[in-house]
C-alpha cells in the first residue's frame, strides 16, 4: 500500500476531526473576506455578511458524517440570508456547491436529488427576484439576474455530475470491500464443513474398523478362555483368530491415519533424518504405554494399501466364519467394476452389519450375505434370524448413521429393520455410474447364482 492509499484511508477513519480542521482554514479565510455582492455601501454590511458566513460554515465539519442534515442546514441558511435582503454573500454562498458535493457523494440519493433540484429553483428564481427587490428595477432587474442565475446552475450542475462520478466510485469500492469481506467469510464457513466432513468420514471409518476387529478379538478371546482347559487346539485357534484380527485392523488403521499425515513421510526419508529404533516400537514420555513407529525396515507390504472393495466381502465373510458365525455369501448376476468409494460403501456397511450381528443377534445366528448386481443397480442384503435386538430405532448409534451416509453419497437407498419372521435385515442398494436402465432380468436370462455353505 501506497503512502497515498494510507493516507487516504485515514482521511476516511477520521472524517470529522478533517473536516473541523478544514473548517477552521476556511473560516480564517471567508471570514475576513466576507462581502455582500448587491449591497451599495459594503462597509454597512460587512457585519451582517460575517454572520451569515459564520452560519454557512458552523454545519460544515457534518458534511460527510451526516451529510443530509448539514446540507439541509446550509441550504436553509443560505435561503436565510436571501430573503432578509442580502441576496448573494461571498465567499460564503461558495458552501452551498461544497454541501451539494457532500450530500451528493455521500448522503442517500433522494437527498442528493432534492439538493440539485433546490439549487436549480434557487438560482433561476430566488436570487433574481431577491435582487430585483433589493434593488428595486422590477422586472428589467429581474431579467439581468437570469444569466447570472444561469451561470450559478451550471456551476451546480458541474459540481453534481463530479459529485456522482465520486459516488458511483464509492459506492463501487464498498461493494468491493463487502464481498470481499463475505468471501473470506464463505472460505472460512467452507473451511470448517470441510474440516467437518473429514472428522465425519475419519469417524466412521474408525468406528467401522475397530468395531468389527475388536467385536471379534472379544468373541475369541471368551471362547478361548474357556476352551482352553478341555481343547487347547481350540485355543489356539482362537489365538490365532485373534491375532490375524489385530494385524488387519492395524493394517486397516495405518491405511485411514496415513491421509492425515502431510510431509512426516517424506521428511522421514530424507537423508540424515533420525531413524526409529529397528523394534519399531518407541515409548511415550511420561507413560508406559509403548507406541508402535513405523521403521525403515517395516517391509513395503505393511505400508499402506489400496482400500477393500466389493471383491474383499469374500474375505470378510471368511474371517466372520473364523470367528465362529454360520455365514453364508450369496452372489448373483455378473460383478463389474466399480469405483474406489462405491466398492468401499459396500464393504463397509457388510462389515458393519456383520459386527452388529455378532453383537445383538445373541447365540449361535445364521447369517446370509447376499450380494446382487443388475443391469443398473448393485444391492448388498445381510439377513439373519438371531433375536433382532439391533432393531431398535430409538437410538440408531453410529454404525447405521454411517451406513445411511454412505448410501446418501452414492445416491443409493438403505433399508434395515427386523424381518417379519425374527432377526434382523440390512438391505443395501446403489447405482451403478454411467448404467442404462432396463427392463428387468427375463426368465431366459437369469443371472448365475453361487452359494458358498458353511462346510
Amino acid at each position: 500500500m501506497s503512502w497515498i492509499e494510507r493516507m487516504g484511508r485515514w482521511f476516511e477513519a477520521h472524517r470529522f476531526g478533517v473536516d473541523l480542521t478544514t473548517t477552521v482554514l476556511l473560516a480564517a479565510f471567508m471570514l475576513t473576506s466576507a462581502t455582500d455582492l448587491y449591497s451599495s455601501e459594503p462597509a454597512l454590511g460587512r457585519t451582517e455578511s460575517i454572520a451569515w458566513t459564520f452560519a454557512m460554515l458552523a454545519p460544515l465539519p457534518w458534511r460527510r458524517t451526516r451529510p443530509v442534515p448539514s446540507a439541509v442546514a446550509i441550504f436553509a441558511v443560505a435561503l436565510a440570508h436571501i430573503l432578509a435582503g442580502f441576496p448573494m454573500i461571498m465567499p460564503g454562498d461558495l458552501l452551498i456547491l461544497v454541501a451539494l458535493f457532500s450530500v451528493t457523494v455521500y448522503g442517500p440519493t433522494w437527498a442528493h436529488v432534492t439538493a440539485i433540484c433546490s439549487t436549480a429553483v434557487g438560482s433561476l428564481v430566488v436570487l433574481p427576484v431577491a435582487v430585483g427587490v433589493r434593488s428595486g428595477g422590477g422586472a428589467s432587474a429581474v431579467l439581468e439576474m437570469v444569466p447570472v442565475g444561469i451561470f450559478c446552475l451550471v456551476t451546480g450542475l458541474a459540481v453534481w455530475a463530479f459529485a456522482l462520478v465520486r459516488r458511483s466510485r464509492r459506492v463501487t469500492m464498498d461493494a468491493l470491500r463487502d464481498r470481499a469481506h463475505r468471501l473470506e467469510i464463505e472460505r472460512d464457513q467452507q473451511a470448517r464443513i470441510s474440516a467437518a466432513a473429514e472428522r465425519a468420514r475419519i469417524a466412521r471409518e474408525m468406528h467401522d474398523i475397530v468395531a468389527h476387529s475388536l467385536s471379534i478379538v472379544v468373541a475369541q478371546a471368551d471362547g478361548g478362555r474357556y476352551a482352553a482347559a478341555s481343547d487347547p487346539q481350540a485355543a489356539v485357534r482362537a489365538l490365532g483368530t485373534i491375532s490375524e484380527t489385530g494385524r488387519t485392523a492395524l493394517t486397516d488403521m495405518r491405511r485411514l491415519l496415513g491421509v492425515l499425515r502431510s510431509q512426516d513421510d517424506d521428511e522421514a526419508d530424507v537423508p540424515g533424518s533420525p531413524v526409529p529404533s529397528s523394534a519399531g516400537a518407541a515409548r511415550r514420555p511420561g507413560t508406559g504405554a509403548t507406541a508402535v513407529v513405523p521403521s525403515r525396515e517395516e517391509p513395503r507390504s505393511s505400508r499402506p494399501a489400496p482400500q477393500p472393495g466389493v471383491e474383499e466381502i469374500e474375505d470378510l465373510v471368511a474371517q466372520a466364519r473364523d470367528g465362529g458365525q454360520q455365514v453364508s455369501l450369496v452372489r448373483v448376476g455378473e460383478p463389474r467394476t466399480l469405483p474406489a468409494g462405491m466398492g468401499l460403501t459396500l464393504y463397509r456397511v457388510c462389515q458393519e452389519s456383520l459386527t452388529n450381528v455378532r453383537k445383538h443377534a445373541g447365540p449361535d445366528p445364521a447369517v446370509t450375505v447376499a450380494v446382487r448386481w443388475t443391469p443398473s443397480t448393485v444391492e448388498l442384503e445381510v439377513l439373519d434370524d438371531g433375536r433382532g435386538a439391533a432393531a431398535s430405532t430409538d437410538d440408531p448409534g453410529f454404525g447405521l448413521r454411517g451406513m445411511r451416509e454412505r448410501a446418501n453419497l452414492y445416491g443409493g437407498t438403505l433399508e434395515t429393520g427386523p424381518r417379519a419372521g425374527g432377526g434382523f435385515r440390512v438391505h443395501l442398494e446403489l447405482p451403478l455410474p454411467g448404467a442404462p436402465v432396463t427392463a428387468p432380468l427375463t426368465p431366459t436370462t437369469a443371472p448365475t447364482t453361487t452359494t458358498q455353505e458353511d462346510a
